[in-house]
């Protein structure tokens, strides 16, 4: 009997490469697709000497053609930090939406289930705290973060339309902060931030004041959300991420006791429509997928910077200058 397929876009990239390695671990005839434009090779090299994994240099914003049968689909291509959407926001708002139509139309035509990667995002700035999936969100469609905001909330919606006019199976993940080994040292979000910036020798940047909050989850833990959510029956949006909060300016001294550096934190004014708290409220993940997180920040934040360690010197100094005035810290 033939392995079952799955697509998954997006796969060069930090969550995208992550699911690759686990649906080749379960089995699956995989195939990764993704335009390079945010992804890495470097991320899944280690899959394309497997029988069981092709790969296609593709932009999903164009039509999308993959040849056979497909069980399976899962959408994870978007650029998801702020140095990448403000510097590509037209592409960011394609690939939420001409990339999801397209997707969408796949698993149509292959009778395929597919899961699409939502984000914490479109809540905006909340209003309520925790964050359930009842709640609606605070955003801003014309501010610095709309390009990526919008594109999820059109994302939310045109799936749901599929599944309600079309009768597709659809799945819909709200992902919150997620880190690990393939994060990409430079792309400006607090935690590789900070980690590049102690591993460089430089003063800690914190914007505001910091008692802005964030909750982050470890890889391994959002994955196994993700498949547990892939393999239900349920079609409406679920929150994936861990509710252990914390405000900025503890985790940059989290971040200062863990690298064993004597750096200081030094502030900048607080960007635009920057998100004061993000905490998931996790009930729901709970009680469908019989789901939390298992591994601590503290855990898998010294697998992280082991990971950081060991890039290259040239990698470490890649901070780009617009984190120094960058439109928000994710």
């Amino acid at each position: 009997m033939a392995n079952k397929r799955v697509l998954i876009t997006g796969a060069a990239g930090f969550l995208g490469s992550h699911l690759c390695d686990r649906f080749i671990k379960e089995g699956y005839d995989v195939i990764g697709m993704d335009n390079l434009i945010t992804g890495d090779l470097k991320n899944i090299e280690h899959l394309f000497k497997l029988k069981h994994f092709e790969f296609y240099h593709h932009d999903v914003s164009k039509f999308i053609h993959i040849p056979g049968e497909l069980d399976y689909i899962l959408h994870f291509a978007s650029p998801a930090s702020p140095i990448d959407y403000l510097k590509i926001p037209i592409q960011t708002l394609k690939v939420g939406s001409l990339g999801t139509h397209n997707c969408l139309g796949l698993a149509l035509a292959k009778k395929a289930r597919i899961l699409v990667a939502s984000t914490s995002e479109v809540y905006g700035d909340p209003l309520v705290h925790p964050q359930n999936e009842s709640y609606w969100g605070n955003v801003n469609p014309v501010g610095p973060r709309g390009v990526y905001d919008e594109a999820k909330r059109f994302q939310e919606a045109i799936t749901m339309a599929y599944h309600t006019f079309h009768n597709l199976e659809t799945r819909i993940v709200r992902i919150f902060n997620t880190f690990g080994p393939r994060m990409r040292l430079n792309d400006g979000r607090a935690l590789p931030a900070f980690i590049g910036q102690a591993l460089r020798g430089e003063d800690l940047t914190v914007f505001g004041d910091g008692s802005q909050t964030r909750s982050f989850c470890y890889v391994d833990d959002l994955v196994e959300g993700i498949y547990r959510l892939l393999m239900s029956d349920y079609h409406l949006p679920v929150n994936i991420g861990n509710p252990d909060e914390i405000s900025l300016k503890d985790f940059a001294e989290e971040i200062i006791k863990l690298t064993g550096t004597s750096q200081k934190i030094i502030y900048k004014p607080l960007p635009v429509d920057d998100p004061k708290q993000r905490q998931p409220d996790i009930s729901k993940a709970r009680e469908i997928l019989n789901w939390q997180p298992m591994v601590s920040r503290a855990e898998g934040l010294k697998i992280t910077y082991e990971y950081f360690k060991s890039l290259p010197k040239e990698e470490l100094n890649k901070m780009p200058k617009e984190f120094q005035s960058r439109k928000g810290q994710a």
